[in-house]
């Protein structure tokens, strides 16, 4: 149990059944909002932590995980601060990693920081984005697909759980790329659909 979010346990079981059957690769994306005073960003008014922004890399390294996207949120309902999309090789990885003793002290640490947190668990629908260093639009929703509010090119993802959240369902997810000057009429966020416009710091998706 963490203070920042509320663990989804049919999911959690779910994971472990497939790291015990057929597995392959899952992306997770999460979204966090830090509680404030836990620190700034130069030329920031929200509230990050330098150190805090990503999960340390030789954690990764050593269940085979990478960090594929990390972003700051410019935009959109929520307040929140931090975007990020980690690809592990399995899911018996990811559940590894959350198991290492290491992995917990650092999230001890994350209680300190995060206010909120929304974690999923994601498979490409197609090819994955190629990096773009331009902002991007990022929409989770539960049910059918929103209509597109950007004519940029477009990756969507199938949300096959929510490990950690607020208690809502995800089924769907949409990686945009914005086109530089292009006006966005961002929906405000609703029980089922939310949307964030990011401006990416790290990229490295293939």
């Amino acid at each position: 149990m963490v203070s920042y979010g509320l663990v989804d346990d049919d999911y959690g079981m779910r994971l472990r059944a497939i790291a015990d059957q057929a597995d392959g690769p899952v992306y997770m994306l999460s979204l966090t909002r830090f509680r404030s005073g836990s620190g700034q960003l130069p030329g920031r008014s929200s509230s990050l932590d330098p150190d805090s922004r990503y999960i340390p890399v030789p954690l990764l390294s050593a269940v085979g995980a990478s960090l594929c996207f990390v972003a700051d949120v410019v935009a959109g309902s929520g307040g929140w601060d931090r975007l990020g999309v980690i690809r592990y090789p399995t899911r018996r990885a990811f559940l590894e990693l959350g198991d290492r003793s290491d992995t917990k002290a650092w999230n001890a640490r994350k209680e300190e920081r995060a206010e909120r947190m929304i974690m999923l668990g994601m498979i490409p629908g197609g090819s994955l984005p190629a990096a773009q260093s331009q902002r991007v639009l990022v929409e989770i929703w539960h049910g059918a697909a929103p209509e597109k509010m950007a004519s940029g090119t477009a990756t969507e993802f199938l949300v096959e759980g929510t490990f950690l959240g607020d208690g809502r369902r995800w089924s769907g997810a949409r990686y945009t790329v914005i086109d530089p000057g292009t006006a966005l009429p961002l929906e405000p966020a609703r029980f089922g659909y939310l949307a964030v416009l990011v401006e990416p710091v790290i990229e490295r998706w293939s």
